[in-house]
């Protein structure tokens, strides 16, 4: 039997019953926008330029925006129908084993993005404390921002909702962005910046797929969410709008930041917004306090994806696990290698989210109890689909490690300047539709009468 764990919200892999789906459209919202405020976004954004213009770069926003975004809300929509964790959903699709694969990367996902976030959060508070007190110690602000990201995910979705977005981010998001902004905008050339002509090096589609990466990287992630909202249309929506207006207004302010502030360091920023001003301290100190739910969400949902392997796990231990490595790492390692991640990110769960959109079409659009907890060991065809799809991505954008893009491009990928994600996308839902509908008919057909 299901079993609801003290802690507020904090579901096992059962699907979520109808007295805990309480998330509203705006409550959906509220969380995803509250998500979706990142320096890490920040610093995407800035990775489009000086090689694409101001103008290109902003046109690779809106098309990144607009595609990314509508995948994540389609994927909330869809944990919001299963009401089950994000990787125990992909069981439908994949089987309950080939769902480990995802799982075991959506593990390490979670893992490095909350590495990623404490350093930056540690990095910006070091910058403060230092400007306000004298001191940096970024290795104490790293394990203080550990043990609140800790402490936030224990309450699980519904419990952040409640305790911290409603009452905190909602006001101190706004401020901070506003500010931000500004300062970013104030004494700028906004004429020049638009004329200056852009490096090269990146396509408009190229740069489009950067911008989906950092957007899609959240899909594996949203039925962890989802799954507590009231209805499919009210997770869809929440989702997919409440993550857009911060996604698509953090990367053109990373991409001006470049041209406007000369930041190309993401390390660098946190410093040069303190050295602003007091207020520009205060807006930091809001933006860092709401940074954190960064954390929570990818220690949160990291320990959700490994009860996909251990169900009988206590969900708090794997929570204060993850958040117990994310921690160490932020403390041993440095932030590189940044927009590599991302695009790697994207060639797996572009795909992925093509493979899952397909079956779940082709199952009526609904996915009920027995297609999860039911389904096969394998299905070869659909994870032959994601695996194609990824391939068509790395050919197309190769990506990743030093020594895996080396190995690609003996394969002679074309420079066509078209990006990735589109193609791959179209890759792996056409054959995953096929397959999945030749599946669902064969096993019709083989019913008894």
């Amino acid at each position: 039997m299901a079993r609801f764990d003290r802690i507020e919200g904090s579901w096992g892999i059962e699907p979520v019953p109808e007295r805990l789906r309480v998330l509203g459209t705006l409550d959906t919202g509220l969380l995803w926008g509250n998500l979706g405020v990142s320096l890490l976004v920040v610093v995407a954004g800035a990775a489009l330029v000086p090689a694409l213009s101001l103008p290109s770069a902003l046109l690779a926003i809106v098309i990144g925006c607009a595609i990314g975004n509508t995948m994540l809300g389609l994927a909330g929509a869809i944990g919001a129908d299963a009401r089950v964790p994000g990787m125990v959903l992909l069981r439908a699709p994949l089987g309950k084993q080939g769902s480990y694969l995802p799982t075991g990367v959506n593990v390490l996902q979670g893992l490095g993005w909350s590495i990623f976030e404490l350093l930056i959060i540690a990095t910006a508070a070091a910058a403060l404390s230092d400007e306000l007190f004298g001191f940096r110690a970024q290795w104490l602000w790293t394990i203080v921002f550990g043990a609140f990201a800790l402490a936030l995910a224990l309450l699980g979705p519904i419990g952040f909702v409640r305790r911290f977005v409603r009452r905190v981010a909602v006001w101190a998001v706004p401020i901070a962005l506003v500010y931000l902004t500004w300062w970013a905008l104030d004494g700028a050339d906004l004429g020049a910046l638009w004329d200056a002509p852009g490096a090269g090096g990146l396509s408009v589609w190229q740069g489009a797929d950067i911008v989906v990466a950092i957007t899609v990287s959240w899909a594996p992630l949203a039925a962890d969410y989802t799954r507590f909202s009231t209805t499919r249309r009210a997770a869809g929506i929440g989702t997919g709008l409440g993550y857009l207006v911060p996604d698509a207004w953090l990367l053109a302010l990373g991409a001006v930041l470049v041209l406007s502030r000369d930041l190309t360091d993401p390390a660098a920023l946190p410093a040069a917004v303190v050295a602003a001003g007091f207020a520009a301290i205060l807006a930091l100190f809001a933006l860092l306090v709401t940074e954190t739910d960064e954390a929570f969400a990818n220690t949160y949902s990291a320990a959700v994806s490994l009860q996909n392997l251990m169900p009988r796990a206590p969900q708090a231990l794997l929570v204060a696990l993850v958040a117990g490595a994310a921690t160490t790492g932020a403390l041993l390692i440095d932030l590189v290698s940044y927009q590599s991640f991302l695009l790697l990110l994207g060639s797996v769960f572009v795909p992925l989210f093509a493979v899952l959109l397909a079956d779940w079409l082709a199952a009526g659009r609904h996915y009920a109890a027995e297609d999860v907890f039911a389904a096969p060991a394998w299905r070869p065809g659909l994870i032959a689909a994601w695996i194609a799809g990824f391939a068509l991505y790395q050919w197309l954008f190769p990506t990743g490690p030093s020594w895996w893009v080396d190995l690609v491009e003996n394969l002679d990928p074309p420079a066509w300047g078209i990006g990735a994600t589109v193609p791959s996308f179209l890759a792996s839902f056409g054959i995953a539709s096929m397959v999945a509908l030749l599946s669902r008919r064969s096993a019709a057909g083989a019913a008894p009468a």
